[in-house]
C-alpha cells in the first residue's frame, strides 16, 4: 500500500503522540499514580513550629483556617502569625476571634503588613513580615500556610514526622482542593494531574534529580534552611513563590511533595472562570515569560493531547489505531486523580478538551503580560510587561 504525503504526516503524529504517552506512563516517575500519603514514622522529640498566614481579604475563610491549626495535636510549642495584608473586609477581626473561640488567643498574633516595596510580590512581602515575627520565638520550623487552608488534625505532626525521618527540610503537600460543582470536577483534578505530571513527587524526593517543586498551600520548612538561602527576600519577585522556593532550598539541601487527604482548601471555584484567572495569573511566568517556550508548549500540548482524538476523524486506519491508543492511554493515566477526588471516570476521556482548556488559559496569561497586567492578584499586578 502506497501512502501519500498527508497519510505519513498521519501516521508520524499519531506515532509520535502514542510516543509520549507510553513515556508517560512509564518513565515519569509515576506521577499519574500518586496517591494521598500514608503516615510517616512518628516522630518522638518535640519540635517548635510557626505558622504564617499571608492573608488579604480572607475574611470568609481564614477563621476556619486560624481553627483547625490551633487544634493541630503536635508535640511541642506551636504559635500562629496572619499578616493581614491591607484587607478591607475585617480578616484580621475574623482571625482574633477564631482564635478566641479555641481557646488559645494567646498562641495567635496578628500583625498588619507595612507597604509593599517595589520589587515585591505582594504574598511575598506579608509572608516577610510573619517570618520577621516568627523570627523571635526561634522555632525549628515554619509553617507556610494559606488563608483558606483547613488543616487535619494531625497534619502538623505529620509534616514533622516525615521532614525528621528522611531529613528533608522542605515537605509540602498539594492540599485536596475544593471539588463539588461541575466545573471544579472537570477542571480541578486536571490542575492536580498536571502539576504532578511537570513535577513527580517521587523525583522531587530524590537527590539525584535535578528537579524540586512545592505546593505553596501547605509548607513545612527548617528555619535554618531559610536563613542560609538568604531568607524570603531571596524569591522576593517570584509569582510562583512555592516552586521557587523548593529550588532555592533543594541546592542546600532535600525537598518531598506530596498528596494531601484530609487538609484540604476551603475556596470554592463556582464556575470555569476563577480557574481561568488562577492558570492566566502564573502561567506565562512558569515558561520563563519565554515566547519560545509558549510555542513550545503550545504544540506540545496540542500533540500530547488534541491530536489524538483527532486523528479518529481521519480516514487511515492506522494514524486512527495509534490516535486511539494514545487516548485511551491518557485516560488511563487521568483516571487515578479522578478516584482521588471522587469523580465519574468518564471524564478522563474529556482530557483533550481539559487540555485545551488549560492551554488556552496559558497563553491569556502571555497575553496579560504584553499588555502590562500580569500577576494579577486582588488588585495587585504583580509582573509588568518587559
Amino acid at each position: 500500500m502506497r501512502f501519500g504525503v498527508k497519510e505519513v504526516a498521519e501516521l508520524l503524529i499519531g506515532a509520535f503522540a502514542l510516543a509520549i504517552w507510553v513515556y508517560l506512563l512509564l518513565f515519569r516517575g509515576g506521577f499519574w499514580r500518586t496517591r494521598p500519603e500514608e503516615p510517616a514514622p512518628a516522630s518522638v522529640s518535640p519540635h517548635a513550629v510557626v505558622a504564617v498566614i499571608p492573608a488579604r481579604d480572607e475574611a470568609d475563610v481564614i477563621g476556619a483556617a486560624v481553627g483547625s491549626l490551633l487544634a493541630q495535636d503536635l508535640a511541642g510549642p506551636f504559635h500562629v502569625v496572619v499578616v493581614d495584608d491591607h484587607s478591607s473586609d475585617g480578616t484580621a477581626a475574623v482571625a482574633r476571634a477564631a482564635a478566641a473561640a479555641a481557646g488559645a488567643a494567646d498562641r495567635l498574633t496578628v500583625v498588619a503588613a507595612p507597604p509593599m516595596p517595589a520589587g515585591w510580590t505582594g504574598k511575598l512581602w506579608a509572608v516577610r513580615q510573619g517570618i520577621a515575627i516568627a523570627a523571635a520565638m526561634q522555632p525549628e520550623y515554619l509553617l507556610l500556610t494559606d488563608a483558606d487552608i483547613v488543616h487535619a488534625p494531625d497534619n502538623l505532626r505529620q509534616l514533622v514526622a516525615r521532614a525528621e525521618s528522611a531529613a528533608f527540610d522542605l515537605v509540602s503537600l498539594m492540599v485536596r482542593l475544593h471539588c463539588r460543582g461541575v466545573w471544579e470536577r472537570l477542571l480541578v483534578p486536571a490542575f492536580v494531574f498536571f502539576f504532578f505530571k511537570l513535577y513527580p513527587p517521587r523525583w522531587v524526593a530524590d537527590p539525584r534529580r535535578r528537579i524540586a517543586a512545592a505546593a505553596g498551600g501547605c509548607m513545612l520548612l527548617r528555619a535554618r534552611k531559610l536563613d542560609e538561602i538568604g531568607g524570603i527576600d531571596s524569591i522576593r519577585h517570584e509569582i510562583i513563590d512555592d516552586c521557587a522556593l523548593a529550588r532555592r532550598v533543594s541546592t542546600v539541601g532535600r525537598v518531598w511533595l506530596g498528596l494531601a487527604d484530609q487538609t484540604r482548601s476551603v475556596r470554592p471555584y463556582g464556575s470555569w472562570r476563577p480557574i481561568w484567572d488562577m492558570i492566566a495569573r502564573c502561567a506565562f511566568a512558569q515558561l520563563g515569560f519565554s515566547r519560545v517556550l509558549l510555542l513550545g508548549m503550545a504544540l506540545g500540548m496540542a500533540l500530547t493531547y488534541l491530536a489524538p482524538p483527532l486523528l479518529l476523524l481521519s480516514h487511515n486506519p492506522a494514524a486512527m489505531a495509534l490516535g486511539l491508543a494514545a487516548w485511551l492511554g491518557m485516560a488511563a493515566a487521568f483516571m487515578p486523580i479522578l478516584r482521588v477526588y471522587r469523580c465519574p471516570l468518564p471524564v478522563a476521556l474529556l482530557l483533550p478538551l481539559i487540555a485545551l482548556f488549560y492551554m488556552s488559559a496559558t497563553i491569556a496569561s502571555a497575553v496579560q503580560y504584553w499588555g502590562g497586567r500580569g500577576g494579577a492578584w486582588k488588585g495587585r499586578y504583580q509582573a509588568a510587561a518587559g
